[in-house]
Order: structure tokens, then C-alpha cells, then sequence
């Protein structure tokens, strides 16, 4: 007997082609999914496909058909794992998939950032047609080759990170947030070393009782003034307050965000509110989404459906 399969936040995947998960039971859509509807629309189903609905124990609780939760992503942290297996309930997140998409997204950034493209790009649009002068100079830009990159959480994309940022001829080394101690090609550093150290910070670490506030106010005082922060992992890994101070103080160079501590960002929040906004790159918790790491995803969620025997009674 084909299983029950719900799908709480679709939209989370844009366009992309579902017909792969829709083919394997009884499949219902829905675009996106408020808390107060999870129960309703979960009750007769045995398999729940989540990116960010989040699943607690007292919902949990109430959807005794529930054998398996596919995580439309990698990270879980919006699970209770232990309420999940507590009630022999599955819990399957999708793994590297967005490695190349995210890798790329902080390089991107960090390249943007030292070479002030947000800056130049208005200037051209707003200024540069009919000046007289041929080149401008209104801001000072560095070029990545011969920096230092720190990355916090080696991982798989924090070693795909630190492969292309050794390509580009940086220096590479990390710190880890696991607190257990492998052979790796870089050397690991305390984090305050790692901070004081680095010219560029990129952080690809899950969001845990370790990670959770790990770059405050103190922390951010350890970075080298012409230092950027680069953020693609979890948002409550970083105090936004503490960073947007030390932005517009100018006590850090630049830093870019695709996560927050609140997603979508509070109206009042104040990296929102920055003086020089060109210091800081935001985007909206996409690094992970180009089409074709979309593509992949979807064929994720669909193997682990199938790989699940005990998705149906």
C-alpha cells in the first residue's frame, strides 16, 4: 500500500519538478504551513516532507500515523529527534547536496566584499556615464590571493570551502565546534587564535548547544579590524547586535549573511539599520538553492522515501 505524503512548505523549493516524490504514494501539497495547521493536515499521513515546519514534541504527539520526516535540507534543528525516536518515528534530512552552491556563495561573498562590488556597481549606474575621468577610486579593494581564511566547523562544506579558498591562494585554518579531533590537511586553532589570525571568517558549523551565540561581542573584538565574517550556516551562531555594531563602528570591514536569527529578518533588526550598508551582503537564506542543487535535493527526499520500508502500516 502506497504511503501518505505531505508536503507542509513546498514553496521552500521554488519551481522545482516534484513529480519524482509525487509518484511514490497518496501526495498532498501545500505551498506553506503555520504551525496550527500541522496537525490537521499531518493526521492521516505516514510521511511528512519539512524544510522549516517545525515539529516539536507535542506535535509529535498527536500524529500517531507518522512513521517517517524527510528534512527538505540538511540541517535538523528544527526537529525534536529525540520525541521523533521516542515514538519510533524516522527522521532523514538530505546531505551534500548544496555543498558546491553554498561553497560558491561564500566565496563569492568574500570576493565581493574585499573588492567593494556593491559600492562600484552603484557608482557606475549612478555616476561613471559622462565623467571625465576614466577610472575612480572611491573605495580601497583587496584582492583574496595571499589572505587568511578561517573556517569554523570543517565539515563538508567547510572542507569544499577551504579547497577552493587554497585554490585562490589563501592560507587555510580552522577551529572545530565538535570538540572531537581528526587528521586534517589544515591546522585547527582555538577560536579566539582562529579570529585574531584570520583576514576572512567563514562559518559552516550546525546550530547546537555549542554553536548557539558563538560569535558575540567578545569574539568579534578578536578579529582584525580589516577582517570579514562570512555566514551560510545557522543564524543564532552569531550575535546580530554585536555585529552590526562592530560594522558600523568599524571594527570589522565587512561581513556577509544568508541566515538570521530570525528568518524572515525582524523589521526593526538592526543589521537592517546600518550607517555604511555597503560593509554588509545580505540574502535570504538561499546559498543552498540554484537549480541544480535543487534538482539533487529532490531526488534525495524521494530516495529516502523509498529506502524507508516501514513508511506504511
Amino acid at each position: 500500500m502506497k504511503p501518505n505524503i505531505v508536503f507542509l512548505d513546498a514553496y521552500s523549493l521554488g519551481k522545482a519538478d516534484l513529480s519524482a516524490i509525487r509518484a511514490l504514494g497518496n501526495y498532498t501539497e501545500y505551498e506553506y504551513t503555520r504551525r496550527d495547521q500541522i496537525i490537521e493536515r499531518c493526521r492521516e499521513a505516514e510521511v511528512a516532507i519539512t524544510n522549516k515546519v517545525v515539529f516539536d514534541r507535542a506535535t509529535l504527539e498527536q500524529l500517531p500515523r507518522l512513521r517517517l520526516i524527510c528534512v527538505a535540507a540538511t540541517g535538523m534543528n528544527h526537529i525534536d529527534l529525540k520525541a521523533a525516536a521516542e515514538r519510533g518515528i524516522a527522521v532523514k534530512n538530505a546531505v551534500g547536496y548544496s555543498t558546491h552552491s553554498v561553497t560558491e556563495t561564500t566565496i563569492g561573498a568574500a570576493i565581493a566584499l574585499m573588492r567593494q562590488v556593491i559600492y562600484y556597481d552603484r557608482y557606475v549606474k549612478q555616476e561613471y556615464g559622462g565623467s571625465e575621468r576614466q577610472y575612480h577610486f572611491g573605495r580601497t579593494t583587496h584582492q583574496l590571493f595571499g589572505s587568511r581564511w578561517g573556517i569554523i566547523g570543517l565539515g563538508n562544506i567547510g572542507h569544499s570551502v577551504a579547497k577552493v579558498a587554497e585554490a585562490l591562494g589563501c592560507e587555510v585554518a580552522y577551529t572545530s565546534t565538535s570538540g572531537v579531533a581528526r587528521e586534517e590537511p589544515y591546522p585547527c586553532l582555538p577560536l579566539d587564535e582562529l579570529l585574531a589570525w584570520a583576514d576572512v571568517v567563514s562559518i559552516h558549523a550546525p546550530l547546537n548547544d555549542r554553536t548557539r551565540g558563538l560569535i558575540g561581542a567578545r569574539e568579534l573584538a578578536r578579529m582584525k579590524p580589516s577582517a570579514l565574517l562570512i555566514n551560510v550556516a545557522r543564524g543564532g551562531i552569531v550575535d546580530e547586535a554585536a555585529l552590526a555594531a562592530a560594522l558600523d563602528e568599524g571594527r570589522l570591514a565587512g561581513a556577509a549573511l544568508d541566515v538570521f536569527a530570525h528568518e524572515p529578518l525582524e523589521a526593526d533588526s538592526p543589521l537592517l539599520r546600518l550607517h555604511d550598508t555597503d560593509r554588509l551582503l545580505l540574502s535570504p537564506h538561499n546559498a543552498w538553492s540554484p537549480v541544480e542543487a535543487v534538482e539533487i535535493l529532490v531526488r534525495c527526499i524521494a530516495d529516502n522515501i523509498r529506502s524507508f520500508n516501514g513508511c506504511a502500516r
